[in-house]
């Protein structure tokens, strides 16, 4: 049996009122429903705030260099494919440094999750503009307003992953059951949070953000199917922001097309000296 208390970890050290500690708990609460043991469990982070969460938690880690967790957590699942891998990061780390991880991770449909905490600011260097920044946005480095930010649920849809989803940090029903979702889809599947920093960004709050998400579970008709309406809601930004699965569609995961991979995980395979030897030598 997996209780809470198995994935105690260290006291977070984020700011009082931090969105992250809502994405945390909803995080716990998911693995338990899944009754997923900790030592099954791979976290990979980047660096920036988000990318602390691994250790406030319990489970194998890897920290990887800023906008880096994803090609880990690729070989990772490659390796072995029995484990439950989950990829940590903030809009910074994901969509500025590690864009083009994302991208490519998302058209080939890796078996991973990817958490990106979006709280549109870098807030673990104080403050500066992010990737998803409102247009207008001021801060240090953007004086006279941020301009034209990345539509990350738009461009995961266009870029193939099988799983796209958004939640809210404020929300924590919600989001745990989106990271349940995202976990037990074979695929790769992004959750975009929602995540209020209460420090840097004073106009994207959890007020800000109550007064305007809404569920598309709750939306008469709506199919996570259909791609055309997935790219249509992910347009949608302002007085009214949807949340839930945008689109989810089984497709050929990568880790199923690798020949290497036909008599198991990596992990499991017996070496055999001699072909080691001989795969050396065609590179000597």
């Amino acid at each position: 049996m997996v209780t809470l208390t198995d994935y105690a970890g260290l006291q977070p050290a984020w700011c009082p009122g931090c969105g992250n500690f809502g994405i945390l708990n909803a995080f716990n609460k998911a693995l338990v429903e899944l009754r997923i043991e900790p030592q099954r469990v791979l976290l990979v982070s980047g660096i920036g705030q988000a990318g602390k969460l691994p250790h406030y938690t319990r489970g194998n880690v890897f920290n990887s260099l800023h906008g880096r967790p994803v090609p880990p957590a690729i070989g990772a699942k490659i390796a072995n494919h029995d484990l439950v891998v989950i990829a940590v990061s903030g809009d910074g780390d994901a969509y500025g440094e590690g864009g083009n991880h994302f991208i490519h991770a998302a058209r080939r449909n890796h078996d991973i999750t990817y958490l990106v905490h979006n709280n549109q600011v870098y807030g673990l260097t104080k403050g500066q503009a992010s990737p998803t920044s409102d247009t207008g946005f001021v801060t240090r480095t953007t004086p006279a307003g941020a301009t034209n930010p990345i539509n990350p649920v738009a461009l995961a849809i266009v870029c193939g992953a099988s799983f796209v989803g958004r939640s809210f940090a404020g929300d924590i029903e919600h989001l745990s059951d989106l990271i349940k979702k995202g976990i037990t889809h074979r695929g790769f599947a992004l959750i975009d949070i929602l995540q209020p920093c209460v420090s840097f960004n004073h106009k994207n709050t959890f007020g800000w953000y109550r007064e305007r998400v809404y569920k598309l579970e709750g939306e008469s008709g709506y199919d996570p199917g259909d791609k055309r309406a997935a790219l249509e809601k992910a347009q949608e930004w302002g007085d009214k922001i949807p949340i839930g699965i945008f689109y989810r569609k089984e497709l050929p995961v990568y880790e199923d097309q690798l020949p290497a991979l036909n008599q198991g995980p990596l992990v499991s395979q017996k070496i055999e000296p001699g072909r080691v030897a001989s795969l050396i030598n065609e590179f000597l």
